[in-house]
């Protein structure tokens, strides 16, 4: 069965961690179509991350399912998920990294994985990208429901991304991330530029807290 399986990581590109995941993904369902969001979020930054799924899942056609570690807690304690959502699916953390996600697509049901359920022969303590989400998103890509592999969660952690605001003559935003380019990503939206009366080849005064 043809499904789109989304990868976002911290893994970075120089170990055969993604890949890894691919192979347990492909083993289980050899038609599945895997795409690469990035795998070079900041190490253990939650929010980069849950602004580059919330950003990127959009794009992609309904029903895919995507998989996102950014995992500070693996080891711990903390929950692995599977959300359920009107036009789609995402499997990882209980961290808030999915939420905002999955409130663009439409967050209807959450599950926490049983992980006897997806096993693949081995489950390591700090590897759950290979050995817990890979599989579940596997599983479902064949049809599976989430039902099947865990049971309903309502205790998720929750992010809310920063949310820019207007004061006076000013705009106060947050930088979220430096993308490749160097280019500095912020929460501010076009509209609010917009709103100032603020065109290209304007001087702007920018301040920031660390100086």
């Amino acid at each position: 069965m043809r499904k789109v399986i989304t990868l976002l990581t911290d893994f970075g590109l120089s170990d055969p961690y993604p890949a890894l995941m691919k192979g347990v993904i492909l083993n289980i369902n050899p038609e599945a179509t895997i795409v690469d969001l990035s795998h070079s979020i900041d190490k253990f930054n939650v929010k980069m991350g849950a602004f580059i799924l919330a950003y990127t899942v959009d794009y992609f056609p309904e029903n895919s399912i995507h998989v996102a570690v950014v995992d500070p807690g693996v080891g711990t304690a903390r929950k692995p998920l599977i959300v359920k959502c009107s036009k789609g699916y995402l499997i990882g953390p209980d961290n808030g990294l999915l939420i905002p996600a999955a409130e663009k697509l439409g967050l209807r049901e959450v599950y926490e994985i049983d992980v006897d359920k997806v096993s693949i022969g081995r489950t390591s303590q700090t590897f759950h990208g290979r050995d817990v989400f890979a599989p579940a998103a596997a599983r479902i890509s064949n049809g599976e429901e989430p039902d099947l592999l865990g049971k309903p969660y309502n205790d998720y952690v929750k992010l809310t991304l920063p949310e820019p605001k207007i004061l006076d003559e000013c705009i106060l935003g947050e930088v979220l991330y430096v993308n490749g380019f160097g280019n500095v990503v912020t929460n501010v939206d076009e509209s609010m530029v917009k709103a100032l009366n603020i065109k290209t080849g304007d001087s702007l005064l920018i301040e920031t807290t660390h100086g």
